[in-house]
């Protein structure tokens, strides 16, 4: 059986012109580590700064591991739900959404699914071995696909929301569905670099 495994994580914490921060560095930098013992083998990034940055403060610390920008893990709204689907507290987020927009970010969404979630096609031997992949994207990408992963309606991307540097693991298995091994993960960061991207409030 072959097993396809992602490691996702959102950005490090950047600033209001989308440049990752000094913070965010650190964070990525602690991701990398964390990472370091994986036999990691290829780093995608969205193609914004914030993501890129990340993307390559992490894979210091993975020596010889290519890093590559991947257009699907661009920051993008992948569903826009019908008023009847929409909680009351994200209703005017949509405000302004027109139907060439929804289409192209369902377009994004799709693309992002058919690249990423489903285990690596055979090779001409046979089976592939197993691959270990670090997608560095944004938050709405990583409600996606565990939305995908839970076979769940549409909508259900809302309200799942990624810290900064968090770790999301999504396992895809040949003939199984996909496993989430983990979500929103931030055991590598100290208490003060957590929850950053979040709005505020008490954390644990």
């Amino acid at each position: 059986m072959t097993t396809r495994h992602l490691y996702l994580a959102r950005h490090g914490a950047a600033d209001a012109f989308g440049e990752l921060t000094g913070i965010g560095r650190r964070q990525a930098g602690l991701l990398g580590e964390r990472l370091a013992g994986v036999p990691v083998d290829a780093v995608w990034h969205s193609p914004l700064p914030r993501a890129a940055a990340s993307a390559h403060e992490l894979a210091r610390h993975l020596p010889d591991v290519p890093v590559a920008e991947a257009a699907e893990l661009v920051d993008h709204v992948p569903y826009v739900p019908s008023a009847v689907e929409t909680p009351p507290s994200w209703a005017g987020f949509f405000d302004g959404y027109d139907d060439t927009e929804a289409a192209s970010g369902r377009r994004l969404a799709e693309a992002l699914v058919a690249r990423f979630a489903k285990v690596p096609d055979p090779t001409p031997e046979g089976a592939r071995p197993d691959t270990h992949e670090v997608l560095v994207t944004h938050a709405y990408p990583i409600a996606w696909l565990v939305r995908h992963a839970l076979d769940a309606p549409p909508s259900r991307w809302l309200g799942l929301n990624s810290a900064n540097t968090a770790l999301t693991v999504i396992e895809y298995r040949t003939a199984l569905p996909p496993t989430i091994v983990m979500f929103n993960d931030m055991s590598h960061l100290p208490a003060d670099l957590r929850w950053t991207g979040f709005p505020g409030g008490v954390r644990p």
